[in-house]
């Protein structure tokens, strides 16, 4: 089931939207000091009004979408308790433990729609008692809060369905790398992982391990965050690629340059290995134990698996040892092929062709141009956005949301 893990997820990834919070407590503290309003007319003199409309708009919605949503989940649990009834558990371990999986997840769904319900019950009343002139400010500072979570809440249950993939269920692993070698490329480089770094914390993301790996100049060659939450590949796979920005040098000048950081997404198996058999004598590791000792103390636990028919490399930097560097970049690169193959249509990794690959590493996913029109284009879903310095500070909702229904 696409969403079954999804609301623990959506939970810890839903906000309140700080700045519109930030709106609220200014005009909530212009209140009477009992907190107490004058009906219709304080609301649209303290900017409540609106606000009161986004409370029953949000009720409203959850009363039709989260209403139908229970009902369909709770039959899915239902099947999944049927499932589990029928099978001994100790004929297929690994099957029912993904039974087992599959039903929590369903527990989890229904509990969390059945928590939306009642908080919409209770935003509802509150927004009752303000006709009655009884509302209290702070009270209807909270109701409005629960609102915005609601529908952020049914945001993300609503994308999270649509996420169907083998392995759209799985967490992820990012990597942001700089195309060319200078201090301006790199700089840019640590910009974008920055822009991922922000939105994993904006939306409540559990991170693991983040490395990086400099270059002879002391900055940002390239970087890796693993985001350990449920569904971040299928939410970020769609980053992958070159992102350009193009900026010009001189002031008043229509000549502009460009440089690319280049994105890659792996699937970040959360509860399992990578299911793919490699033939040792088509993987390379680089260094070896006895090279590694004398690297560069910047980045000697980096371990480079190659596989060599396809040319596709994987690193890790970040573990305490040369052995664990070595298991975490062989199981980067298991999952970096799993997808080629997938996207490719092969089933056999040692036909994967190099030029296949270099093409589509070299496809532009998003352009980001400075000057005087700051303008952020993802080619993906055609969607522009002219806020530039909000999308690096992690705004990339409008992208991720775009591409995801894109792809149905």
């Amino acid at each position: 089931m696409a969403a079954a893990a999804s609301p623990a997820a959506c939970a810890r990834a839903s906000v309140s939207g700080p700045r519109a919070g930030a709106r609220l407590a200014v005009r909530t503290a212009a209140l009477p000091a009992d907190g107490r309003g004058d009906g219709a007319s304080s609301y649209k003199e303290f900017g409540l009004y609106s606000l009161k409309k986004r409370i029953e708009d949000a009720v409203v919605r959850v009363e039709t979408t989260a209403s139908s949503a229970l009902e369909v989940e709770e039959a899915q649990r239902i099947k999944q308790e049927e499932v589990l009834r029928k099978r001994n558990l100790w004929d297929n371990p690994a099957k029912s433990h993904e039974t087992l999986s599959a039903l929590a997840d369903a527990i989890r769904v229904v509990d969390h729609l059945k928590d939306l319900r009642f908080k919409a019950e209770e935003a509802k009343l509150i927004s009752q008692l303000s006709e009655m002139d009884a509302i209290n400010g702070e009270l209807f500072k909270q109701a409005y809060k629960s609102s915005v979570d609601a529908s952020d809440y049914l945001d993300r249950y609503e994308m999270y369905k649509l996420l169907k993939g083998p392995y759209d269920k799985e967490g992820a692993c990012i990597i942001v790398t700089a195309v060319s070698d200078g201090v301006a490329s790199e700089v840019w480089a640590t910009k974008v992982f920055g822009m991922y770094t922000s939105w994993a914390r904006k939306q409540g993301c559990k991170v693991g391990l983040i490395e990086k790996v400099s270059s002879k100049s002391g900055h940002v060659q390239s970087a890796a965050m693993e985001i350990e939450s449920e569904y971040m590949f299928g939410i970020l796979s769609g980053e992958k690629g070159m992102h350009r920005m193009t900026y010009s040098s001189l002031e008043n000048s229509d000549t502009y340059q460009a440089l690319s950081a280049r994105v890659d997404v792996i699937p970040l198996f959360l509860d399992r290995p990578v299911n793919l058999y490699l033939d040792d004598n088509d993987i390379e590791i680089a260094p070896t134990p006895s090279e590694y000792k004398k690297r560069d103390s910047r980045n000697c636990a980096a371990v480079r698996a190659l596989h060599k028919p396809s040319g596709v490399s994987a690193e890790s930097s970040g573990e305490r040892s040369y052995f664990a560097n070595k298991l975490k970049a062989t199981s980067r690169l298991k999952g970096k092929l799993l997808i080629i193959a997938r996207e490719l249509g092969v089933s056999d990794m040692t036909m994967i062709k190099k030029q296949a690959i270099e093409d589509k590493c070299k496809c532009e996913t998003r352009r980001y141009t400075f000057g005087p029109q700051k303008l952020v284009h993802d080619l993906n879903t055609g969607i522009q956005l002219s806020d530039l310095d909000l999308v690096l500070e992690g705004d990339i909702e409008p992208f991720i949301r775009g591409r995801i229904i894109s792809r149905q």
